[in-house]
């Protein structure tokens, strides 16, 4: 049996739903997917158990659930925008958790308001306040008892807040009630936001594709009706519909998101293409080799799934500590209330007072707010920094790490192919002209005259480059390309074309002097185009590119190592580029990954590890979504940043540091502030038993408490980032 399941905000509303569920006779291999918001289940035939008993529980729990009758992988695709997206849709203040937010917002903010002007009855106006705002949590409270959780974060809420009111302390009570409101509404928040990430995927493959027959006709169709060995034409500026391989054709493709790779890729009949990749220049025939089921980005959203489902985030302080904080204040209050008339002959109405004053000094207000409190302050400041962290999960968590992988195109590197080298050749010996900036020049602006109006990547940085260096470009003419090998074009009568060195050495005489040049530019991991002449076939230069290093890369690395944190580099792209660029920042690396293999060595990596993934790439979003803590550069695409925990938003390495410093400075805070919180508690606990202290002292140790961890936690403000290198690492270029 499957169920879609809805408001499950954490993974504490997985282990409710699973204690009620295995309780049931005949219930078995109960799996909940808290990405997908999806619950599957086995019943026996012939168990007491019927499908309408479930959904009651699960209902009672506070759940929502209706079945689910869709294909995994496929709805996953193609969701109806009428009926799963429907809740996603809407505003935060359009909630069942948000209309209750507001609503009690109003009512309590109604209840001062009346208070001050009937002060007579302002304790019945709070108290009507708060018996209405404690009644879903109550309610909810009961529900959970009776299936298995007896002391749930809600019970621990109410019996503080009934007892409250009981003393006369309801303006404490109704402030608890919105606190744990607020606090719910976020956790929901977050996770609308992590699950964004998946349905974002899904807008990668094209909806339909252009499906030719065995006569040559064409004829649009939906991409998820393709079958194996199906034709398809993939026109320029398409996407690729399905995973197979070129029959006819040739062209640069961009296949970033899938591996990473900056540099879009020259593909030719018998190349493999992926879904989702993007048709430059030329027209392609592809065969259809895996169904929409089995395509790449349908694998890439399984992986996500999967990671996002065993990834288990950090539970509440407050849901841990509650299982022996909430049973354990309530059976002390009962036993002072109790033992004392019975066993002493103690007065009744004196020890009542002392059990009910107890329960005020255990009123979780400090506690509720020690965490919260430092979370709130840590995440104000790192949004003031340009760190956008996702919830307290991901700040506690990312204190925690000691390996960071960082994905290399758009993360480590500016993810812009750049001009690094410019080569012109004399016409007598063919000898380079390393000095000759004239000769330089020239050459630029005849790569510059080819390459204008073409929209390949390459040439758009050439022309850029030329423009910076305010070099005269001549108008050229006859402009035409040869898809996903070289583009051609007639300067000044002379017909000139431009591609790659393999290209270049089938068209033209490339000298032994030429060839060392071009192997030494690759080494250092670059892409290198060569200009020559068509009629004469001779070679005139070369331009070398390579999408470089950020400015803040060498000093980011270097701050995480001097923090004890392992910096590792993993990308897609050729082994040269990753081996130069790892070599000038000092880190480990893999190159020539696709999706699968970065998840692969992520969990090789974990090792009882935490471990940080740090990307900006759709092809990241596996290794994002299972890694301890996913990280997204703020320049990044959409999906990367919906699936990853925290983003970058000014795309800086050194942030990795300040975030790391900032996770580690909340943790400490978060600790100070229950010590304080229990230690006022404690304290005043044992004075109240022993009637040192009354009821106006137990508001004060609560009040108290509760002022102490607020402050303390204001301090996080003053927050000033990691501590500066003391000796800066040498940029090499």
């Amino acid at each position: 049996m499957k169920y879609h399941i809805e408001g499950m905000d954490c993974a504490s509303c997985i282990g409710k739903i699973e204690t009620a569920l295995k309780r049931m006779p005949g219930v078995s291999d109960v799996q909940l997917n808290f990405a997908t918001e999806t619950l599957e289940l086995s019943l026996a035939p012939d168990a007491p158990t019927q499908a309408s008993d479930i959904e009651k529980t699960i209902k009672s729990l506070g759940f929502g659930i209706s079945a689910n009758t869709g294909q995994q992988t496929v709805s996953a695709i193609d969701i109806d925008s009428d009926n799963q997206m429907a809740p996603q849709d809407k505003r935060w203040w359009q909630t069942q958790k948000g209309k209750q937010v507001v609503g009690l917002g109003i009512l309590m903010g109604s209840a001062y308001a009346l208070s001050l002007l009937f002060p007579a009855y302002g304790i019945w106006v709070f108290a009507i306040a708060v018996i209405v705002g404690v009644f879903p949590f109550a309610r909810k409270a009961l529900a959970l008892a009776k299936t298995g959780s007896f002391f749930s974060i809600e019970t621990l809420m109410s019996v503080a807040v009934l007892g409250a009111l009981i003393i006369g302390e309801a303006e404490e009570a109704a402030a608890v009630v919105f606190l744990f409101s607020i606090g719910e509404l976020f956790e929901s928040i977050a996770a609308d936001r992590a699950r964004a990430g998946i349905r974002a995927l899904s807008s990668l493959v094209p909806k339909s594709a252009i499906l030719l027959d065995a006569q040559g006709g064409q004829r649009n169709v939906p991409a998820t009706s393709l079958q194996v060995n199906d034709l398809v034409l993939v026109r320029p500026g398409d996407r690729v519909s399905a995973d197979g391989s070129i029959v006819q054709g040739a062209s640069s493709l961009d296949d970033s998101p899938v591996t990473g790779e900056s540099v879009p890729v020259a593909k030719t009949m018998g190349d493999n293409v992926f879904a989702g990749s993007i048709n430059i220049d030329g027209v392609l025939q592809v065969r259809v080799e895996k169904t929409a089921a089995d395509n790449t980005i349908s694998r890439i959203i399984e992986l996500v799934e999967q990671a996002q489902a065993s990834k288990a985030p950090t539970a509440r302080f407050i849901e841990k500590f509650s299982r022996y904080y909430t049973p354990a204040v309530m059976a002390i209050a009962a036993l002072i209330i109790i033992i004392p008339p019975l066993a002493m002959g103690g007065d009744w109405s004196t020890w009542l007072y002392r059990g009910l004053a107890l329960l005020l000094i255990a009123c979780p207000c400090a506690l509720v707010l020690s965490t919260p409190a430092a979370i709130a302050s840590g995440l104000a400041v790192g949004a003031r920094r340009g760190l956008l962290i996702k919830g307290g999960s991901a700040l506690e968590t990312i204190g925690q790490v000691k390996t960071v992988a960082f994905d290399k195109t758009g993360t480590l590197t500016e993810g812009k192919p750049r001009v690094t080298d410019v080569v012109a050749f004399t016409q007598e010996d063919s000898s380079i002209q390393g000095q000759n900036s004239q000769g330089q020049d020239e050459i630029l602006a005849l790569f510059a005259s080819v390459e204008t109006g073409s929209s390949h990547p390459l040439a758009e940085a050439i022309v850029s480059h030329a423009e910076a260096a305010k070099v005269v470009i001549p108008v050229a003419s006859k402009a035409s390309a040869t898809a996903g090998k070289a583009v051609h074009a007639t300067v000044a009568e002379r017909a000139l074309a431009i591609g790659s060195p393999v290209y270049a050495a089938d068209e033209a005489l490339i000298s032994s002097t030429q060839q060392a040049q071009i192997e030494a530019l690759q080494n250092e991991g670059k892409t290198v185009s060569v200009l020559f002449d068509e009629q004469n076939r001779e070679v005139l230069g070369l331009i070398a590119l390579r999408d470089e290093l950020r400015d803040d890369a060498h000093e980011g690395v270097a701050q995480l190592k001097a923090m004890g944190v392992r910096s590792v580099m993993l990308t897609g792209d050729n082994r040269l580029t990753a081996q130069a660029l790892a070599s000038n920042l000092d880190v480990e690396w893999e190159a020539e990954l696709l999706p699968e293999d970065k998840l692969r060595l992520l969990n090789e990596m974990k090792n009882n590890r935490k471990i940080a993934m740090v990307g900006d790439g759709i092809n990241d979003a596996p290794a994002l979504a299972t890694a301890d803590v996913g990280i997204a550069m703020g320049g990044g695409t959409d999906v990367a940043i919906e699936t990853a925990d925290i983003a970058l938003l000014k795309s800086r390495v050194t942030d990795m540091a300040h975030l790391i410093a900032l996770s580690r400075a909340t943790m400490r805070n978060i600790h100070q502030n229950v010590i304080f919180a229990l230690g006022l508690k404690g304290v005043f606990l044992i004075t109240t038993v022993f009637g040192i202290t009354g009821l106006w002292i137990a508001v004060l140790a609560d009040a108290g408490a509760t002022v102490l961890v607020t402050l303390n936690a204001l301090r996080l403000l003053r927050f000033k980032g990691a501590p500066p290198l003391v000796n800066p690492p040498k940029v090499v270029k």
